[in-house]
């Protein structure tokens, strides 16, 4: 319920503060919150909103898998980029229902192997974590945009892309709503991760380190190991979103697709939001995913840029710090 109270306490003050922004350009505040809620939830925004949320959902998840353990992985856009050029290198070469199944396989395998390594970096050469998950990103974005441009480029366009998937290794669709059986997969893992959290040893250990480091090095936790272990199921998720996200429309990679709509960075703030709880980081992507999606109706209504909506989220997560330091600083005094 603390938790509930902070989290309503932020948004309700990055509201507030929305509201004065949109006064202060001369837009009708109202206005502008009722467009960015039909731009999110009304029938024709719904399926973009859902189609968002899907990979923004799937990358909240992967980066609340560490962070439970107060264990940060930047490194979420290369082992999404990583996971989905792995699956369609895979579902070009094995037909069928089995090359689903294998690119999928792949890009788990890709980002978890690609996670754990980063991990390695810190447990055995003393690289900070923060450190070597976001700068390992980049050689695996830059090898992805080699591959689309030479070796794995479809010959038939001048766009840096691969060859369009076979029809029989498409994820099957969801009839009228834009999305694909990849909906259940992110979901299964959400289930898996909450039921892991909150009934096994291992999601035990995660958060007693998240609470103290300290305290869970002195009850016999295996720092290095979870690290490894948290690190490596967060990449395979996060290679695993990617390989759901090429297998749908269009069915091929794209260079900077998977980039530049921030589903990491924006899954990241999901996660932060929530304190890396299942149930609240699948709500928090949900939440991100319909004002980023509403914000293209704003724009629309009020003339009002829709980068107010990123930074509307930037003042949300620096009013839940706040909130959350406030709280603990008036239990510490009690």
């Amino acid at each position: 319920m603390r938790g509930l109270r902070t989290t309503a306490l932020a948004v309700l003050a990055a509201a507030l503060l929305g509201a004065v922004l949109l006064a202060a350009t001369g837009a009708n505040p109202l206005v502008a919150f009722e467009s960015i809620v039909v731009g999110a939830f009304g029938p024709d925004g719904l399926p973009d909103t859902l189609a968002y949320a899907v990979p923004v959902a799937g990358m909240a998840t992967a980066l609340a898998i560490p962070l439970r353990a107060g264990l940060v992985n930047l490194g979420g856009e290369g082992q999404l980029v990583l996971g989905a050029i792995s699956a369609v290198a895979v579902g070009l070469q094995v037909p069928g229902v089995l090359g689903i199944v294998a690119a999928l396989l792949a890009g788990v395998l890709a980002g978890a192997l690609y996670a754990a390594f980063a991990a390695v970096c810190e447990t055995a050469l003393g690289v900070p974590l923060l450190v070597s998950t976001l700068l390992l990103s980049y050689p695996a974005v830059s090898l992805a945009a080699y591959l689309v441009r030479f070796p794995m480029r479809d010959p038939g366009s001048s766009l840096p892309q691969s060859e369009q998937l076979p029809p029989d290794v498409h994820l099957p669709a969801l009839a009228d709503t834009g999305l694909t059986a990849g909906l259940f997969l992110v979901l299964a893992a959400v289930v898996v991760y909450a039921v892991v959290d909150a009934r096994t040893p291992a999601g035990f250990e995660a958060r007693v380190t998240g609470w103290g480091p300290r305290f869970a090095q002195y009850a016999g936790i295996d720092r290095p190991r979870l690290t490894v272990r948290l690190l490596a199921c967060s990449g395979g998720l996060a290679g695993l979103v990617g390989a759901v996200v090429v297998l749908g429309f269009p069915y091929r990679f794209i260079d900077g697709a998977l980039i530049t709509p921030q589903y990491t960075w924006i899954g990241l703030l999901a996660a932060l939001l929530a304190a890396a709880s299942p149930l609240g980081t699948l709500l928090a992507a949900l939440f991100f995913a319909a004002l980023t999606s509403g914000g293209f109706a704003l724009e629309r209504a009020t003339q009002v840029p829709r980068e107010l909506t990123a930074v509307l989220q930037a003042v949300l997560i620096i009013f839940l710090a706040a909130a959350t330091g406030l709280l603990r600083g008036r239990k510490g005094a009690a």
